[in-house]
């Protein structure tokens, strides 16, 4: 039997420092749902009393699973599937679920990214007027769509096609010039330019009136919630999703670092700033809310649509419509909106660009393109039509709620208790880093408490879709849900079968006792 050829691995790309990453990995975490899920999460689970399970969750689940993703990164310096076959050949089926899982996502994100585009050009005239629901459902084209039983439709939205084609111009061109020209240079500009006009846009909202009840409706605490384990449940979910751990993105991150880089500190900064932010998304829209119930002489418990789409293409809009200088607020919200987006998009997109590179010998661009291509003519396809909006919201809730927890279950038992490796990822960790924090307790959170939590999460979502269902009918969620996770599946398989090009298996983790010898 001939062996199959290789060529040699593309030069390992690095960032131009610590700084250049710290903002990536920041850049990545800040997307679409600190803004549109945390405020709603929060509210319908307690108010104030959340933030008591949501830090919790942070340092218990949250800082942990990140720290992992970064010592499997910068340990054995590659893509996702690459670092799961240097663990074991048995898991590297692993890095390619992750692979797909991000291929997935990214079809359906561009398009909400799109769509946040164009409604940033809509606030400079108020162009929903006084509807802001009608306006949207024409601008998607869900039109005669029933929302209980719908339908797939192959008809293209015209208003989505341009930005759609806009993002993932940019997406593709960001990733195919580099970690350092492209991911980097991207986040240096849209990180700052984001947290600016958000900080802009929650000072002009706790300047509205009736700010104050907003922000009491959030914050009071209902201290009952806490004996609720759904809460807990939903706090450790929301830190899960919004730090972008789990499905290779900070892994593949990571792997770009050199080979003296603080990462616990990193790590830290990273998920506090990624937690502040989602508190101060809640502040920006729930005072904001706040005006509208004044302006409406309701309360703010009467207020509906405030999560997903709904607050952000909805009820938002309607805000704008009703407050003094609206078009300069509809602005900095969706302009910032659209980067919190696009810095999420770019990372997305790199898991999958550098699994295929890695694998092929291909080079960035090629590889980008080979990947990017089929996944945004996919994106047009299912979710630039007028059944869009339905296709996203039961493809995001299958790949998320049974995809993404799945993976890191498998993940943290893989690596914790059948390869037995968090010792050495915790010796990595202290030693190249700044402070030698992380001990027996990360090693405990890793291998038996996150994936326990996950574990409850996992069974409960899989019970509910397999006999309730998810939203709309069975024959709608066999093919966007249960269907696309089946396609995930087959994907994952034929890749981890294909044989590599390059010499996965030549590389050789830095011996710690070495690097240990001369830090001394």
């Amino acid at each position: 039997m001939s062996s199959i050829p290789t060529t040699s691995s593309p030069a390992r790309e690095q960032w131009s420092g610590q700084l250049g990453f710290l903002m990536a990995a920041i850049g990545s975490a800040i997307g679409l749902g600190n803004i549109w899920r945390f405020p709603g999460v929060a509210y319908t689970n307690g108010g104030g009393a959340f933030i008591v399970p949501y830090i919790v969750a942070l340092l218990a689940a949250g800082i942990p699973f990140l720290l992992l993703d970064y010592a499997l990164g910068h340990r054995y310096r590659g893509s996702a599937p690459a670092v799961f076959r240097r663990l074991s050949r048995r898991f590297e089926w692993l890095g390619w679920l992750q692979v797909f899982i991000c291929f997935v996502i990214m079809t359906y994100y561009a398009v909400i990214v799109a769509w946040s585009l164009r409604y940033t050009v809509f606030s400079f005239t108020t162009a929903w007027g006084n509807d802001a629901s009608a306006f949207f459902s024409s601008y998607i084209g869900v039109g005669e769509l029933s929302g209980s039983n719908p339908a797939y439709s192959a008809m293209p939205v015209s208003g989505v096609v341009i930005p759609l084609l806009i993002v993932w111009f940019f997406g593709l061109y960001t990733i195919a010039r580099g970690v350092s020209k492209g991911v980097e240079t991207a986040n240096k500009v849209f990180l700052p330019l984001l947290v600016l006009m958000f900080l802009i846009l929650v000072v002009r909202a706790l300047l509205l009136p009736g700010a104050t009840d907003g922000l009491n409706a959030l914050f009071t605490p209902q201290w009952g919630a806490l004996l609720d384990h759904r809460v807990w449940m939903a706090a450790f979910g929301q830190i899960f999703f919004s730090l972008s751990i789990g499905f290779g993105i900070m892994l593949t991150y990571a792997s770009y670092l050199r080979s003296r880089s603080n990462l616990v500190g990193t790590g830290l900064v990273a998920a506090f700033a990624n937690s502040s932010f989602e508190v101060l998304a809640g502040v920006g829209v729930f005072a904001t809310l706040g005006f509208m119930a004044w302006a409406r002489g309701v309360a703010v418990s009467d207020l509906s649509g405030i999560s997903g789409p709904s607050l952000s293409f909805v009820t938002f809009p309607t805000v704008i419509s009703e407050m003094p200088g609206g078009a300069l607020f509809g602005v900095l919200f969706f302009g910032s909106f659209s980067m919190a987006g696009l810095t999420s998009f770019i990372s997305i997109i790199q898991v999958v660009a550098a699994g295929f590179s890695e694998k092929f010998g291909w080079s960035t661009p090629r590889a980008t393109l080979v990947c990017g291509l089929p996944s945004a003519a996919l994106s047009f396809v299912l979710f630039g039509t007028s059944s869009g909006l339905y296709d996203l919201n039961v493809v995001d809730a299958y790949i998320n709620y049974i995809g993404v927890v799945g993976a890191a279950i498998v993940a943290c038992v893989g690596v914790g208790i059948v390869l037995n490796r968090l010792k050495v990822l915790q010796r990595h960790l202290n030693l190249v880093s700044e402070t030698r924090v992380v001990g027996i307790w990360w090693r405990v959170m890793i291998a038996l408490v996150v994936p326990a939590l996950l574990g409850v999460m996992f069974v409960q979502t899989v019970w509910s879709y397999a006999t309730a269902g998810y939203t709309y009918s069975r024959n709608f969620e066999a093919v966007f849900g249960w269907g696309m996770l089946l396609l995930v599946a087959v994907a994952t398989a034929v890749f981890t079968l294909l044989p590599w090009r390059t010499p996965v298996d030549s590389h050789e983790p830095v011996d710690l006792d070495v690097l240990e010898g001369v830090m001394r």
